[in-house]
């Protein structure tokens, strides 16, 4: 049961992770290098809008105009994001079918299987978070580092990507330690079968002895 509990705590923290880097435009800011060393407006970008914040206090964001438009890195990156918020969601609704704190199901066995079966899907989901966090962040190292991109367009990786390293781990290591809980429950079972059967066993003998 605290494995159980640890595992989707750690979990659902992934999946509020994911949600936060989804909507938050951070995933590139301006790269202040050279003679844009300082400058009157910071740009961010998302997944979904990119962003101005002036020195006077004021950001204005604005979505991106046309979804054709857009690099085919941040189309597939959206699709990532988003298919791990359907993982989570799902791997969610799994755990409960067969977590030790519900009566959905009445077998241990079932219920420790899906309760694995949840596990295994968060760390799928925590596969789709890195990959697009990762391509991200190689790109943009690629192109600050590449002379042809003139100072103004580089980018530097933005609080976004850190987040989704760590919500991906958070995801890794909940599923995980979800899978780890089906081991004892077997073990558990196959302890009180053994008991049970060595009990009629001793109960068979007595009477043959009689």
């Amino acid at each position: 049961m605290a494995l159980q509990v640890l595992g989707i705590t750690l979990s659902m923290i992934g999946l509020a992770g994911t949600i936060i880097i989804c909507a938050l435009p951070m995933w590139k800011v301006t790269a202040f290098i050279g003679t844009n060393i300082v400058v009157a407006q910071v740009f961010w970008e998302g997944l979904w809008m990119t962003c101005v914040y002036e020195r006077t206090g004021q950001m204005q964001c604005k979505l991106y105009d046309a979804l054709l438009d857009l690099d085919p890195s941040l189309q597939a990156s959206r699709g990532l994001v988003v298919t791990t918020m359907a993982l989570a969601c799902l791997a969610f609704i799994i755990f409960l079918l067969g977590a030790d704190c519900t009566n959905c199901l009445s077998n241990p066995r079932a219920k420790a299987r899906i309760v694995v079966a949840s596990g295994i899907t968060f760390m799928l989901s925590g596969l789709t978070t890195v990959v697009p966090v990762s391509w991200t962040a190689d790109a943009i190292i690629r192109d600050f580092h590449n002379p042809i991109v003139h100072e103004a367009l580089k980018r530097e990786m933005g609080a976004a990507i850190y987040l989704g390293w760590v919500t991906a781990g958070f995801l890794f290591i909940g599923g995980a330690v979800l899978c780890t809980s089906c081991p004892a429950e077997r073990a558990h079972h196959s302890s009180r079968y053994t008991s049970a059967k060595s009990g009629t066993q001793s109960s068979y003998a007595f009477k043959n002895y009689v």
